[in-house]
């Protein structure tokens, strides 16, 4: 046997295990699957999500769902395989571990940071929807309840719910015009939809779970599209307002805008 020939082979060795270790070796990435939905016009746990007191509230029809994804422990770690079959798979997506668990991998740390997260959610969607309801909501007072789900990303449906408590779209109809409409966004108390995370899943779990439209934030509408299930029509938004509008549009057969 030459010596170039061995040369060759210790270096396929060496390449081959190389490949192997790469195969193995953990990565700084999180897989996500769509998560759960929630009907913030409903009941969690037996217990109504949104409760309003102060001023009169309406019955509602139809549904409004936040929507969430799931992740591998924030311990867990994803491997070269896993991030190449996640990168090609419609019902996953690989994101980097420290945009899901942004504050390390203690697990307690984690889920006390997303509740906190969820909680200035629902004190930021409750000023939102008050600010848009006006003189409608003087003297209103909102408590919200959503176990288990945490994260920013649920302020634009928790407004929307408030909204249709209170006023619907205005002429005694819901905003919901009976359908499942999902959707998500986080939102500033002066009522602007921010960009959320995962949106492609999102979608996936809304369609899942019966929704016939889901609302996006407009910056998001080439991820949504990309995870859009057969039957679910998307809406972008940019605030509040406009999110009420075009519900009421739907409603009314109207324009609605869409990606």
């Amino acid at each position: 046997m030459s010596s170039r020939v061995r040369a060759l082979m210790v270096c396929s060795v060496l390449v081959v295990a190389l490949l192997a270790a790469a195969a193995f070796a953990p990565l700084p990435f999180t897989l996500a699957y769509p998560g759960s939905t929630a009907n913030v016009l409903g009941a969690d746990k037996g217990k109504q999500v949104i409760t309003i007191s102060g001023v009169p509230t309406r019955e509602t029809s139809g549904q409004m769902r936040m929507t969430a994804i799931v992740a591998t422990g924030p311990k867990v770690s994803a491997h070269f395989t896993d991030v190449v079959k996640g990168w090609f798979a419609s019902d996953q997506a690989v994101m980097p571990r420290d945009s899901v668990y942004p504050v390390g991998d203690n697990e307690q740390q984690v889920a006390e940071h997303n509740m906190r997260d969820m909680r200035q959610s629902q004190s930021t969607a409750t000023q939102a929807a008050l600010a848009y309801l006006g003189d409608r909501a003087k003297g209103a007072k909102v408590d919200m309840r959503l176990e288990k789900i945490g994260g920013p990303s649920a302020g634009l449906m928790f407004a929307l719910g408030v909204v249709d408590k209170v006023a619907g779209d205005g002429r005694g109809k819901d905003l919901t015009g009976g359908r499942t409409i999902a959707g998500t966004g986080a939102i500033t108390p002066d009522g602007k939809v921010g960009v959320v995370g995962g949106v492609a899943l999102k979608i996936q779990a809304a369609g899942r779970d019966g929704a016939s439209v889901f609302l996006v934030p407009k910056g998001e509408c080439a991820d949504a599209e990309a995870g859009r299930p057969d039957g679910v029509r998307l809406i972008p938004v940019t605030t509040l307002a406009g999110a009420v509008d075009a519900l009421k549009a739907l409603n009314a057969g109207g324009k609605v805008p869409s990606c």
